[in-house]
């Protein structure tokens, strides 16, 4: 009897570590396709051994995700315990949304200040957030960056409140910099401005606007500086204006994970140029570098084309530029400045390891038009 038992026992925890295997496959091949990127998703998933059920445990971002884990493993018949911990279903109805309230909001890695800079998300930006740490914000950002920002830089939103700001008349600002004042004429700051911050409208005078910030400082721009933000998404693809708005930060300093007119990287520059013409794209380069229609060649290319460098041998991309014409481009490295992609010219810098179009391929993975991204506005 002990003879057979024992060769039970042998069989059931054989057949508990097939299952286990079984299980973290199908879990694998999911993460590779629904969260292949941390960036963009969280997805921090571990299967505790049972000699009865696997017991899937961990953390994912939102619902959807874990409901995606039993339907996968239900779909083959794998018989689970889903105690996956869904960060975005603890967040108070008072604190779904958030607005970003200061003229540029710094996000890091973690939630500290001397953490890494991550990226940068400017004034009326809308965030999604996942997660509530002391006084900060685990957020996700319109192009699906994730990282933290202090809640000192944001406004909370309920879900009622972030559609009746979707509906809002607003005005966006079209100038590479400016200055929110106290009354027209004046020289009293009330915030300070970029190119693609977002205010609300609250009246005009003459050549004067007066906007608030979402926090609801109130002030007034000349109305050269902004254009009403429905009509500002409308406008078709023009490379004239991604590349003017390149050339204006001509000389400007380098800050890693910088995404504005003020200090900018690589990928932070090509963002901020075709954010401009009303176009999201990703934050990194790395990431840019998986969009757009591929371009063989550096004399097939055409402006505003993106040029990523990097490890020739690896194919690891680590730097972005956007190309101009004759063989010459525009990209951040130390300071934004212009190369050549002839290595007989005198201002040669790097050989691009890949070319991707960006004009014709907006509403492909990774390329969005303001106008169609669903935080923008209540489609």
């Amino acid at each position: 009897m002990r003879k057979i038992l024992t060769l039970l026992l042998v069989a059931l925890v054989a057949i508990a570590a097939t299952a286990g295997d079984d299980i973290n496959q199908v879990l694998n091949d999911l993460k590779s396709r629904v969260a292949p990127d941390g960036r963009v998703a969280i997805w921090k998933i571990n299967v505790v051994d049972s000699t009865e059920i696997p017991i899937v445990q961990g953390t994912v971002g939102y619902t959807y995700q874990k409901e995606e884990i039993t339907d996968e493993l239900n779909m083959f018949n794998i018989r689970h315990i889903n105690e996956v911990k869904v960060l975005a279903d603890e967040i108070p109805a008072s604190k779904q949304w958030a607005i970003v309230k200061l003229s540029i909001a710094t996000l890091r890695c973690d939630p500290k200040h001397s953490a890494e800079i991550a990226t940068q998300c400017l004034m009326g930006t809308p965030l999604r957030v996942i997660e509530l740490v002391d006084d900060w914000l685990r957020v996700q950002c319109p192009d699906d960056y994730i990282a933290y920002v202090p809640e000192s830089s944001v406004r909370f939103l309920t879900q009622m409140d972030f559609n009746s700001w979707q509906r809002t008349e607003r005005y966006i600002v079209t100038v590479y910099d400016d200055q929110l004042v106290t009354k027209p004429k004046g020289d009293e700051t009330v915030s300070d401005l970029v190119l693609g911050d977002i205010l609300q409208f609250v009246s005009k005078k003459g050549k004067w606007i007066e906007l608030s910030t979402p926090d609801g400082r109130t002030g007034w721009v000349n109305k050269s500086s902004v254009e009403q933000f429905d009509k500002w998404v409308q406008q078709p693809i023009d490379l004239n204006k991604i590349e003017k708005t390149a050339r204006r930060m001509m000389g400007s300093s380098y800050l890693w994970g910088g995404t504005s007119t003020k200090v900018t990287d690589c990928s932070g520059l090509a963002k901020v140029s075709y954010f401009s013409n009303g176009i999201i794209l990703q934050r990194d380069a790395s990431q840019q570098a998986l969009t757009g229609l591929k371009i063989a060649d550096w004399h097939d290319a055409q402006l505003c084309d993106l040029l990523f460098f990097g490890n020739s041998k690896t194919g690891r991309v680590t730097h972005v530029g956007l190309y101009l014409r004759d063989g010459k481009y525009i990209h951040c490295s130390g300071q934004v400045k212009i190369n050549d992609l002839d290595p007989d010219a005198p201002d040669y810098l790097y050989s691009p390891l890949s070319i991707s179009r960006i004009n014709g391929m907006v509403g492909t993975k990774g390329i969005k038009y303001v106008r169609d991204h669903n935080w923008y506005f209540n489609k």
